[in-house]
């Protein structure tokens, strides 16, 4: 008998809270996303991230722990290899990835996998390097506009980005290469974990601004995850944001894309209004893609800031069979050096109106308690090959 009709996971793209013991593997040691953006603030107006535990699970240094917190909170490690998107949130559903995906960071995409990008999409490539994309775009894309080449480039992510001028190259020109691209890097030498369509607008240096229809090509999960479980069963899983990209439509029974963060917080206030059963699962990409990969601490901190106002409002209408949970995919501090994620510890926050009791979860061995939790509720189990451990007899 499931406790909880309706479960809304918000993912905060990054907001990692100190780092993995495993941080020297990846060059992290020290690494705090959370701690770091509050030492960097005199001040840090998140009363409702408070109020849910979050200043009782990670110190904060002007945020103080409240004597009784709506709910109960925990800090989560990652059992998978590697700290990008898809292996956090993969994780989460109960999947552990033992392979890391292929990054080009230092030297950018060999020259057999541009020549045939070249060949199959009928456009010479520039760039082909590691890069920001605000960046990339004032060196490169007046001469994209004027010659019709293609802007190749990566980060320190497993990623293959192709940019497009919306009116000169066109979307379903940018989405056709960006295709052909995904289809080339399923070799494992070059696998990726996302190819990435970064549509822009603007003619001139200066003027150029990415807008809101980018589109993730990701590799599909490699089995079976909790959401999948839930759809089978004939459960609503509604996604906002990267979700079904992430994810690939695996598992997913609706998809909503978001413009933004603050708008995927608007779009789940309005699913909270309305009656389904099952889970709605948000990605806020804003704070990693903006702010974290950028190391714009203040940004990040504003960030968070408009996340917790908005968390405000979806509080006030959560009904007393929902069930909230609040957590992140990876770490990404923007006081860290280089550009990448950083490997770190996440948060889980969890609330509903009807939870009597509050308080520490100790700490878990993976993410995937996460989906364990989602489906117990909901009486199913985690399919073949997967992990994870039920949190939800700890919920009073």
């Amino acid at each position: 008998m499931k406790k909880f009709k309706r479960i809304f996971c918000i993912v905060m793209d990054s907001l990692g809270i100190g780092e993995e013991p495993d941080a020297a593997d990846y060059n992290d040691v020290g690494s705090d996303t959370l701690g770091h953006i509050s030492d960097y603030r005199t001040d840090f107006v998140i009363p409702n991230l408070q109020k849910l535990g979050m200043a009782n699970l990670k110190p904060l240094k002007q945020v103080p722990p409240v004597e009784k917190p709506l709910g109960y909170y925990a800090t989560l490690r990652e059992k998978s290899v590697g700290k990008d998107t898809m292996t956090g949130h993969w994780e989460m559903m109960g999947l552990r990835t033992t392979k890391p995906f292929v990054t080009f960071t230092d030297h950018g995409f060999p020259k057999e996998l541009i020549d045939e990008l070249e060949k199959k999409t009928g456009h010479k490539v520039i760039g082909n390097k590691s890069s920001s994309g605000t960046v990339i775009l004032d060196e490169l894309a007046e001469e994209e506009i004027a010659t019709g080449h293609m802007i190749v480039y990566t980060s320190a992510d497993s990623v293959l980005q192709i940019c497009g001028n919306e009116e000169t190259f066109g979307l379903d020109e940018l989405y056709r290469c960006c295709e052909i691209a995904r289809e080339i890097t399923m070799k494992d030498e070059w696998k990726v974990g996302r190819v990435i369509a970064r549509p822009y607008v603007g003619k001139h240096k200066g003027e150029f601004k990415r807008t809101a229809n980018r589109h993730d090509y990701a590799v599909k999960p490699f089995g079976k995850t909790a959401l999948n479980v839930l759809k089978e069963n004939g459960y609503d899983v509604v996604s906002i944001g990267k979700i079904n990209d992430i994810f690939v439509g695996e598992g997913v029974t609706e998809a909503i894309h978001s413009e933004s963060s603050v708008n995927g917080m608007e779009q789940t206030i309005d699913e909270a209004k309305k009656d389904f059963s099952g889970l709605c699962f948000v990605n806020l990409v804003d704070f990693d893609a903006l702010w974290g990969h950028r190391r714009n601490v203040e940004g990040y901190a504003k960030e968070i800031e408009k996340f917790d106002v908005k968390l405000g409002e979806l509080l006030q209408n959560l009904r007393e069979d929902d069930l909230l949970m609040i957590t992140a995919d990876h770490g990404n501090d923007p006081t860290f050096h280089g550009t990448d994620h950083t490997r770190e510890k996440v948060p889980l926050l969890m609330y509903s109106p009807s939870l009597k009791g509050n308080g520490l979860i100790p700490e878990t061995d993976t993410f995937a308690v996460i989906g364990a939790t989602i489906l117990d509720n909901f009486g199913l189990k985690m399919p073949e090959n997967t992990i994870g451990y039920s949190l939800l007899d700890s919920l009073n």
